[in-house]
C-alpha cells in the first residue's frame, strides 16, 4: 500500500506517451517499484515486480520476466534502478547485456548447457513438475490494411448518410478504380479517390445517399495471391475459382514448387501470403492448405564499396546503363556467376567484361572450330551436361557456368566440335543467356532452343579408366597413385605400397589397411 500512490502517478505519466515513444530504444528507461514480489517456481527466489513503460501490453500477456544480463533494454532498466544483474550465461555483462548463445551458469541443473538444450530441459522440468507447459507465442500484431493513395484495390464499402455502413453485393464485384485524367492528392487528406465525384457518390433504392470508401488496400492485397492469378487466367479471362476448370488447374499447379525471396519476403510477404492462402483454403476456394512447397533465400548484391546500395550513399548501379554497354545476357551471366545465390556479393563492373568475353568466345567457337561428325569432347561434354543439369536443379548457377567455361576451353584446344555438342552447349547456356544462344542456334536447321529437349547424359562416357588415389599412413598423406580402374581391391592395396609409403611405415607393424573406393588407401600402423 505504501507504493500505491507512486504506482498510480506513474501509470498516469505512462498513459500520456504513444506506443512509438515507449518503444524508442534511444530514450531513457523509467519505472516504479510496486512493493510486490513474484516467486520463481523453480528455485523459490523472490523477484521484485516493477512497472516500466517500455513493457507493452500487446507483447505476450503484458507482463515479462526481465533478464537484465541478457537483454539490453532490461540491462539499461536494471542499471538505472540499481537492480541485481545476474548472468546466467558465461559472459562479461559489466557494460552491456550479452545476447548470444553460451554455457549456462548460476542455473542449477541447467549449468553447462547451451541455450537450445537448456530451453528443452527447462520445458521438460516445468511439465514434469506440473508447473506449466511449453507453447509457441507468435509476435503477431494487427495489420493496418488501408492506404491513402489511388493505386490499390478499392474497398467495396459504402458509408451512408444515415450513419450505417454496408458492403457491396457480390454481384457488384469486382469494384474497379475509376478512370481519372489527373491523379492528384485530395484537399481533405484522403486518397485521390476523393476527387472522383461521379464514382464516389451512390444512392440507395430508398433515396438515402452514400459515399464509397476512399482508402485503398495496400500492395500486399494483390501480391499475396498473385500466383493463383497465373493459374486462374486463361485466354485473357479469369476463371471462376469455384468452377470445375479452375479447381482442376489449381490441383495441378499447387502448391508452388519453389519460392525464392529475400529477408523481407520471408518475414512479411511469405507470412501474409500463407495467411491469405489459408483463408481461401478454409472457404474451399483452393485445394491445398499451404501455398508454397520450398523456400530459398537469395543473397543481396552489394555495391562496389561492399555496402548496401542506396541513393543516399551514391553507390547504386543502374542496370540500364550496363545492359546498354554489355548486353542483357552478359548482365544475367555475371549476376549468376558472382557467387552462391544465397550469399551476399559485392558488385564489380569489371566482372562484366569477363562475362561479355565468355559469350564472345562461345560465339567465335562456331567460326574457329571445325564442325564434324566426330570429336574428342565426348567425355568432357557429358560431364558438363551432368554437372550443369544438377547445378541448375540445386540453384548453383555459378558452378554451372564455371563448368561450361571449362568445356569451351577444351573445345578451343581440340579445334573440332560436333553440331550435337555445340548445340548442346547452347542449350545448357540458354537459361542464363537466352538471346545470344538463340541467335547462334539460328545457324542450324533446328527448332528454337526454348523448345529443344534438354541434353541427356551418356553414362558410358563418365566411366573412369584410371583412378587417382591418395595413400595415408596413420591419417597423414604420404603418397598418391594412379591405377587401372579395373584392378581388384587386393591389387590396389599392393600398388599402394610405394617406396615413399614403405619408408613412412619403416619397422612399424601394419594393423589395418582400408580402401575407400575411388578415393584413398588408409594404412594404420603401430
Amino acid at each position: 500500500t505504501e507504493q500505491q500512490q507512486a504506482v498510480e502517478e506513474y501509470i498516469a505519466f505512462a498513459k500520456s506517451k504513444t506506443e512509438l515513444e515507449r518503444t524508442d530504444l534511444a530514450k531513457e528507461k523509467s519505472g516504479v517499484f510496486t512493493g510486490a514480489y513474484a516467486i520463481n517456481p523453480v528455485n523459490q527466489k523472490r523477484i521484485p515486480i516493477w512497472i516500466g513503460d517500455y513493457v507493452l501490453a500487446s507483447y505476450g500477456f503484458g507482463a515479462i520476466m526481465a533478464v537484465p544480463a541478457h537483454d539490453q533494454r532490461d540491462f539499461e532498466f536494471a542499471t538505472l534502478f540499481q537492480l541485481e544483474i545476474l548472468p546466467v550465461l558465461k559472459a562479461d555483462v559489466t557494460t552491456q547485456a550479452y545476447t548470444g548463445d553460451g554455457v549456462h551458469i548460476h542455473s542449477e541443473f541447467l549449468n553447462g548447457l547451451y541455450n537450445d538444450a537448456a530451453i528443452q530441459a527447462m520445458n521438460e522440468y516445468l511439465t514434469t513438475h506440473q508447473l506449466g507447459e511449453a507453447s509457441v507465442n507468435y509476435k503477431m500484431r494487427d495489420w493496418i490494411f488501408s492506404r491513402q493513395r489511388f493505386w490499390g484495390e478499392p474497398f467495396p464499402v459504402i458509408h451512408w448518410e444515415d450513419g450505417t455502413i454496408s458492403l457491396l453485393d457480390e454481384s457488384e464485384l469486382p469494384l474497379e478504380l475509376p478512370v481519372l485524367s489527373n491523379i492528384k492528392p485530395s484537399a481533405t487528406g484522403e486518397s485521390p479517390l476523393a476527387n472522383a465525384t461521379e464514382w464516389l457518390g451512390v444512392t440507395r433504392a430508398d433515396g438515402v445517399k452514400g459515399r464509397r470508401e476512399t482508402n485503398t488496400m495496400p500492395q500486399w492485397a494483390g501480391s499475396c495471391w498473385y500466383y493463383l492469378a497465373y493459374v486462374l487466367k486463361q485466354d485473357g479471362e479469369y476463371l471462376d475459382p469455384r468452377s470445375a476448370d479452375a479447381q482442376e488447374a489449381l490441383r495441378y499447379w499447387l502448391p508452388v514448387d519453389l519460392y525464392i525471396g529475400g529477408a523481407e519476403h520471408s518475414v512479411l510477404h511469405l507470412l501474409y501470403a500463407r495467411f491469405w492462402h489459408k483463408v481461401l483454403y478454409d472457404v474451399g476456394l483452393v485445394p491445398t492448405p499451404e501455398p508454397f512447397q520450398k523456400l530459398f533465400h537469395q543473397g543481396m548484391i552489394l555495391a562496389e564499396d561492399n555496402q548496401k546500395m542506396s541513393k543516399s550513399r551514391g553507390n547504386v548501379i543502374n542496370p540500364d546503363d550496363l545492359v546498354e554497354r554489355f548486353g542483357a545476357d552478359a548482365f544475367r551471366l555475371y549476376e549468376m556467376f558472382m557467387g552462391p545465390l544465397e550469399g551476399e556479393k559485392p558488385w564489380n563492373t569489371q566482372g562484366m567484361e569477363g562475362a561479355r568475353r565468355f559469350l564472345e568466345r562461345v560465339a567465335r567457337l562456331l567460326e574457329q572450330a571445325t564442325l564434324s561428325e566426330k570429336d574428342t569432347l565426348g567425355k568432357i561434354y557429358h560431364q558438363t551436361v551432368k554437372k550443369v543439369t544438377e547445378d541448375y536443379e540445386s540453384l548453383r548457377f555459378n558452378t554451372a557456368i564455371s563448368q561450361m567455361m571449362v568445356f569451351v576451353n577444351e573445345a578451343y584446344k581440340t579445334k573440332t566440335i560436333t553440331q550435337e555438342h555445340y548445340l548442346g552447349l547452347l542449350t545448357l547456356l540458354h537459361p542464363v543467356a537466352p538471346h545470344v544462344t538463340e541467335e547462334l542456334a539460328d545457324a542450324f536447321p533446328n527448332d528454337l532452343l526454348a523448345l529443344t529437349s534438354w541434353p541427356t547424359v551418356d553414362s558410358s562416357f563418365l566411366v573412369e579408366s584410371t583412378l587417382s588415389l591418395a595413400v595415408q599412413v596413420n591419417g597423414k598423406l604420404r603418397d598418391s597413385i594412379d591405377v587401372d580402374a579395373s584392378l581388384s581391391e587386393k591389387d590396389i592395396l599392393h600398388a599402394a605400397m610405394t617406396p615413399k609409403v614403405q619408408q613412412s611405415i619403416g619397422a612399424q607393424s601394419i594393423v589395418k589397411t582400408i580402401y575407400v573406393p575411388g578415393k584413398l588407401v588408409s594404412i594404420v600402423v603401430k
